[in-house]
């Protein structure tokens, strides 16, 4: 399993302090100072959309909370080190990136129709942006035995999850959990790397926060936004992930346009 950066690590573990300052998380961050430049290009991207360009580290954690400043510093560092070597890989990373982006995005649009606090929203996007960090494992370590399961899941016209399941004795969701558990990254993350195909088995507390990436995750396959390699996702889980959302089908299908949008603007975090 790769390692997340020292800073990140750090990063991370003070975050988990409810006494942690923005100077705090600025004293860290700006010891790497490609992080700090890569974050600080985030913030000024059109992702944010910020009136004023924010050239301060401090400021810009400030503007954003220490939430949101430590889930761009995650995601930089993920996307460093599991973008690996495309060559001799079954799944093609640019349209892996996009189905993430776009999981990413529709969660963090439906936390904001459910009115879920702004501060918190980040972590929604994040989930969806990582959900399927398994498959690049996979996909990456054993390349040849990930392609008989991506042709077994076309085959059978099952989800690759239950292919995975055939060829390896594991799937992408329990090599996910093992990644959020070397990382220490919180329980809600774990919970959606893990249980995104199988809401109902996380922990109550996250339950619909993993429903609501599991629903984004859905919509992405059934609209084919990108591709992770799930050609027959199951359609039969969208009535009862809305219910458990409490959204309608109507309110889903009205969200394209802004989705593609929004997708535009965060191709930014594959681009730092």
């Amino acid at each position: 399993m790769p390692s997340l950066s020292t800073t990140v690590t750090r990063v991370l573990e003070i975050c988990n302090s409810p006494t942690t300052s923005p100077n705090d998380l600025n004293r860290i961050i700006s010891l790497d100072p490609v992080l700090t430049g890569k974050v600080l290009k985030l913030i000024n991207s059109a992702y944010y959309s910020l009136p004023n360009q924010i050239t301060s580290l401090t400021r810009g954690i400030v503007m954003l909370g220490l939430n949101t400043v430590k889930n761009l510093a995650l995601s930089t560092s993920v996307l460093e080190s599991l973008g690996g070597n495309q060559s001799s890989q079954a799944l093609s990373m640019d349209d892996f990136w996009t189905h993430s982006l776009c999981v990413g995005v529709v969660a963090k649009s439906l936390a904001a129709i459910k009115r879920i606090p702004l501060v918190a929203r980040e972590e929604y996007f994040v989930a969806g942006l990582l959900h399927d960090l398994g498959k690049i494992v996979l996909n990456n370590r054993f390349p040849e035995e990930y392609v008989q399961a991506l042709e077994s899941a076309k085959t059978e016209q099952a989800p690759l999850y239950r292919a995975e399941r055939m060829v390896f004795g594991v799937d992408h969701c329990v090599v996910g959990s093992m990644i959020a558990g070397k990382w220490q990254l919180s329980e809600a993350l774990n919970d959606s790397l893990c249980h995104h195909h199988s809401p109902d088995e996380a922990g109550e507390a996250n339950r619909q926060f993993v429903s609501m990436v599991a629903l984004a995750n859905t919509y992405a396959n059934i609209f084919e936004i990108g591709s992770s390699g799930d050609s027959f996702p199951e359609n039969t889980m969208v009535d009862i992930l809305l219910q458990e959302v409490g959204v309608s089908r109507s309110t889903l299908s009205d969200l394209r346009e802004t989705v593609l949008s929004e997708i535009e603007k965060a191709k930014v975090f594959l681009q730092i």
